[in-house]
């Protein structure tokens, strides 16, 4: 049976109820804002076409909840029965508000000089609370997986994880000494990187 869609709640919720926001959504309602401010003039959201798009607002509930859920839950299928849109237009707003936030890199993403205060702090609290090896280390990230729709051809085997999908776990990380360093990796191997 079809759900009816939800999106007319997270304006009542936003009002009312802000922990029911941030559980569909993973922000609070005045971040919600505060991207939403920063992303609706993109060209991205701007086009000739006969179709207008969503408002920008709506796409990027649609991006939040999808980004916000996991397995099932983040489905193109059911975040279009959830929103009330098409599985395409599921698709479409996860691109476009994706193109529109990375646009903003540079703004949003600081790290401070290596050899300021902010960093001399940083380096400090990681090693209170790590290894010896990342006795030099700023911060990770580390847990993201990133779902495939199907069994990879090659190696498919080596991407099934321990919640039983083929997926890709993603880890950041920053050490004063490397840099810069991005991996993606099977699941089970964190401790490999």
């Amino acid at each position: 049976m079809p759900r009816a869609p939800q999106l007319h709640l997270l304006e009542h919720f936003a009002e009312h109820r802000p922990d029911l926001f941030r559980k569909k959504l993973r922000v609070n309602p005045e971040i919600f804002d505060d991207i939403l401010d920063q992303i609706s003039h993109h060209p991205v959201f701007h086009n000739q076409s006969n179709n207008k798009q969503l408002p920008v607002s709506i796409q990027l509930v649609i991006f939040l909840f999808r980004a916000g859920h996991y397995g099932n839950a983040c489905s193109p299928e059911d975040i279009g029965q959830w929103a009330g849109v098409s599985v395409g237009t599921v698709v479409n707003c996860t691109h476009r508000i994706m193109a529109a936030i990375l646009d903003q890199h540079d703004r949003f993403i600081y790290i401070p000089h290596v050899r300021s205060e902010e960093m001399r702090q940083a380096r400090t609290f990681v090693e209170s609370r790590t290894c010896h090896a990342w006795r030099n280390g700023v911060f990770a990230a580390d847990g993201t997986s990133v779902n495939f729709h199907a069994r990879p051809g090659m190696f498919g085997d080596a991407f099934y994880d321990r919640k039983s999908r083929f997926s890709l776990n993603c880890q950041v990380g920053l050490n004063v000494r490397l840099g810069m360093n991005a991996h993606l990796k099977c699941e089970g191997c964190n401790h490999d990187t």
